[in-house]
C-alpha cells in the first residue's frame, strides 16, 4: 500500500479566483492552465495499519497547522473511497522555489493525490484523480491531467474535474520563469475574491475568455493564447487588489519584467507576461526567441529558469520512493 508519483506545477492562463465551496474547493468558474517542466513535486505515500497517527513531511519538514489540514482533506477522501481507516506516512519534495508564485501547491497536491490513489489501489483515471487533488488545491486538478488542461466548474465531482486540451503549442512554448521572492497569501485571496467590487466584472467576461482560449489552443495560435493570458493576469490582479485586504503581490522587479516584455514585443518578438497570485513572472515565448528573451530578463538582475510544457502526473518506479 505504497506508491510514489511526480507532477509538474501549473501556470494559470485563464485563472480561477474565489471558491463557492471552501471544503470541496469548488471554484466559481472554469480555468485553463499549462504545466511547466522539468519543475516538479515528488511524493511518496504509504498506508500502514501499524501507524498510530498520520505523518506529513514536505521538503524535510513535518507539516502542521493549515498545511496539514489541507493534506488531511485529500487523505481522508482517499480513505473514504477505499473503505479503510489506515494511517498514512506521506513525504514530498519540490525541485523549484515554493510559495513565490510558481504553483507549488498544484504539483504538490497532484503528486499527492496520484500517489495516495495508487497506494489505495483505487484504479482511477486521471480526470477522476483530478477531483481528489482538487480537495487540496483547485489548480492541482489541472496538474493531474497535465500539459494544457481545463478545469470545469460544478457542484460535484462529476462536473468539477479536469480534462486535457490537445494543442500544437505544446512543442513550441518556452517559459522563462523570473524568480522574484515574496511571500504570498493565495488561499486568503481566494476566500475574499467575491468581496471585491471587480469580481462581478471578472465573472461577466471569464466565460468568453475560456471559449477564446480553448479556440486559440486548438488552432495553435500562440499570440492569441498568450495575449489572453497576459490580460487575464491583469484582471486577476485587479480583483485581488480590490478585495478587503487589498493584497498587492507585485514588486518593482515584477513591473520591470512587464516593461521589458512589452519592449521586446514592440521589437517584433512574440513574448507575453503572466502572473498568478505572486510577484514572480512567467515570460512566455517560442523556441526561436527563448535565448534573446532570457538574456533580456537576466539583464535586469533577476534569476531565471527555462521551462517547457510538462505532461500529466505520473506514477514512478518503487526505486524512486522517498522512503
Amino acid at each position: 500500500m505504497k506508491a510514489t508519483a511526480k507532477a509538474h506545477p501549473i501556470q494559470g492562463l485563464v485563472k480561477y479566483h474565489g471558491m463557492r465551496d471552501e471544503e470541496l474547493r469548488l471554484p466559481y468558474h472554469d480555468s485553463i492552465s499549462v504545466c511547466t517542466a522539468p519543475s516538479h513535486s515528488k511524493t511518496t505515500a504509504e498506508f500502514d495499519p501499524s501507524l498510530s497517527e498520520d505523518v506529513y513531511v514536505i521538503d524535510g519538514e513535518e507539516v502542521d497547522g493549515r498545511g496539514a489540514e489541507r493534506i488531511e482533506a485529500v487523505v481522508d477522501h482517499v480513505r473514504e473511497l477505499a473503505g479503510f481507516d489506515h494511517r498514512v506516512r506521506f513525504e514530498s519534495v519540490n525541485d523549484f522555489p515554493t510559495n513565490i508564485g510558481f504553483g507549488s501547491s498544484s504539483s504538490g497536491f497532484a503528486a499527492a493525490a496520484v500517489a495516495l490513489c495508487t497506494a489505495a489501489d483505487l484504479g482511477m483515471t486521471r480526470p477522476e484523480m483530478s477531483t481528489v487533488a482538487r480537495r487540496g488545491s483547485s489548480s492541482a486538478a489541472r496538474a493531474v491531467t497535465g500539459a494544457f488542461s481545463h478545469l470545469r466548474t460544478g457542484l460535484d465531482d462529476e462536473d468539477c474535474r479536469s480534462e486535457r486540451i490537445e494543442t500544437d503549442l505544446e512543442d513550441d512554448l518556452r517559459i522563462i520563469a523570473a524568480e522574484i521572492p515574496a511571500f504570498k497569501h493565495t488561499e486568503e485571496a481566494h476566500k475574499e475574491a467575491a468581496d471585491s467590487h471587480m469580481f462581478e466584472a471578472r465573472m461577466a467576461h471569464i466565460h468568453g475568455q475560456i471559449a477564446e482560449m480553448r479556440h486559440a489552443l486548438r488552432e495553435g495560435n500562440f499570440d492569441d493564447a498568450f495575449e489572453l493570458a497576459e490580460h487575464d493576469s491583469l484582471s486577476l490582479a485587479a480583483t485581488t487588489m480590490t478585495g478587503p485586504a487589498g493584497w498587492v503581490y507585485w514588486k518593482p522587479e515584477t513591473l520591470e519584467v512587464f516593461e521589458t516584455v512589452r519592449e521586446l514585443r514592440d521589437d517584433g518578438i512574440p513574448v507575453y507576461f503572466s502572473t498568478d497570485t505572486g510577484a514572480s513572472v512567467y515570460v512566455n515565448t517560442t523556441a526561436a526567441y527563448v535565448e534573446e528573451v532570457e538574456n533580456a530578463i537576466e539583464t535586469l538582475g533577476i534569476d531565471t529558469r527555462r521551462w517547457g510544457v510538462g505532461g500529466p502526473a505520473q506514477v514512478l518506479d518503487e526505486s524512486e520512493a522517498l522512503f
